[in-house]
């Protein structure tokens, strides 16, 4: 049905499924798009074609009446000072908007904090420090209240970079001013260090959290590897995905033990091929005990890393071997760094394709690569569902099959001897 189709890939024209444009419930201007004078696109005019969807001959804000607002929510992760900066450029240098704003502190500080101009001059360099230089919280998402200071300032470009519970935040601010007739471009840039944003190839600030990561392991090797019995135990991001976990395992080369939430397992059993584990490298979701909720809905995981530690210390113990261990947990060092050489290319990718969607009149959706390709995404279709590590697929195993380590899974081949009932995964001893 042609009607439910939308070009979804801003550089190549392709089209999937249905993204919402302003076209679609307001009569809009048109206005011809002030890049075919720019000296960036203008030598490369087939980058502006009606038959792409941006940049495109035609836009649907003229810069004079943009006036633009970034906020930044959820969790640090490298890169977020990136993005900001290639939006401020993009909208300042390529389309020529003057009014662009800053939301302190997430989503509250659309209600109860001051906004803060931002112009090439004050994001000159910050893409060189980590974190957010306009502040973060979680929570906050009242959007009759967003909506209302939206309303009142006359902002009508909105660009929120967060993970899962941000963009579903920018979802409702979407349907609210859809529902109030309000001419907002509501833009989501994709942000989870745990790389579990569902459709997307991948988030930014994964590749630097896997570079970071290796220091830590390292580390933990020379620590396991200068002394007797020793065992080196990292702890990494992923909270209830594995991909830090796995990729770092795979580029170490020097882990024994990969330990992740898709992937369940128990404390006794079998003994593993080699008799230290050096080191061992897990996700923060393995087997933790919630308790509660934060500020975003997520919930609350006690410290696998120091129940996982204590355990096997024990568990040696009574065996009468007393092992070294080391439990290192560079979790929060690692989400606090700026974004490496990667990551920075890829955020600005993601930076001018929100830019030229929004001006092309698209609304509620996200951008990322789908399949290597650039697309504009529905938002309500990306955030249906997160994504997780698969361990039927291959990169799982080529990790098995670089490292030697068993499946834990759970199958005719993995049941420990003189255990029955169900189990939850693979024993571990």
């Amino acid at each position: 049905d042609d009607d439910n189709l939308c070009v979804v890939d801003p550089l190549c024209g392709g089209t999937l499924m249905k993204a919402q444009h302003l076209g679609d419930f307001m009569k809009l201007p048109k206005y011809n798009n002030p890049m075919l004078d720019d000296e960036a696109y203008g030598a490369v005019g087939h980058f502006i074609d009606p038959d792409d969807v941006v940049p495109q001959t035609v836009v649907h804000f003229h810069p004079n009446e943009v006036k633009a607002a970034i906020v930044t929510c959820g969790g640090l992760c490298p890169g977020l000072n990136t993005v900001i900066r290639e939006v401020v450029m993009t909208l300042w240098g390529r389309y020529g908007v003057r009014k662009i704003l800053g939301v302190k502190n997430g989503y509250r500080g659309f209600y109860a904090e001051n906004l803060i101009e931002l112009n090439p001059e004050v994001v000159d360099g910050i893409h060189r420090r980590g974190g957010t230089m306009l502040g973060t919280s979680r929570g906050g998402s009242v959007t009759a209240k967003i909506v209302d200071a939206i309303e009142y300032r006359g902002i009508n470009h909105v660009y929120i970079i967060g993970g899962d519970g941000t963009q579903k935040g920018a979802l409702a601010i979407h349907e609210e001013a859809r529902k109030r007739g309000i001419k907002l471009a509501v833009a989501g840039i994709p942000k989870t260090i745990d790389n579990d944003v569902d459709i997307i190839d991948r988030s930014f600030g994964f590749d630097t959290a896997v570079e970071e990561a290796q220091h830590a392991i390292n580390a933990a090797h020379v620590e396991a590897t200068s002394t007797p019995l020793g065992v080196g135990l990292v702890k990494v991001m992923g909270r209830h995905a594995g991909f830090i976990a796995m990729h770092s395992t795979l580029s170490s080369r020097d882990v024994d033990l990969c330990l992740i939430p898709e992937v369940p397992f128990f404390m006794d059993g079998e003994r593993l091929p080699r008799p230290v584990i050096i080191p061992s490298v897990m996700s923060r979701g393995v087997r933790s005990h919630v308790s509660g909720t934060d500020a975003s809905g997520n919930k609350l995981l006690a410290d696998c890393g120091l129940w996982l530690a204590t355990d096997m210390k024990e568990k040696f113990k009574a065996r009468g071997q007393e092992i070294c261990l080391k439990y290192i947990d560079p979790t929060y060092m690692i989400r606090a760094v700026p974004s490496n050489a990667a990551d920075n290319v890829y955020c600005t990718v993601l930076a001018q394709a929100a830019v030229h969607a929004a001006f092309a009149g698209y609304t509620g959706f996200m951008v990322g690569p789908v399949n290597g390709r650039h697309a504009i995404i529905p938002i309500d279709v990306a955030t249906q569902t997160s994504s997780s590590v698969n361990p039927q697929d291959r990169m799982w195993a080529r990790l098995m099959a670089s490292n030697g380590q068993p499946s834990f899974a759970v199958g005719p081949y993995s049941v420990p001897k003189g255990v029955t009932g169900p189990l939850e995964g693979r024993q571990l001893s």
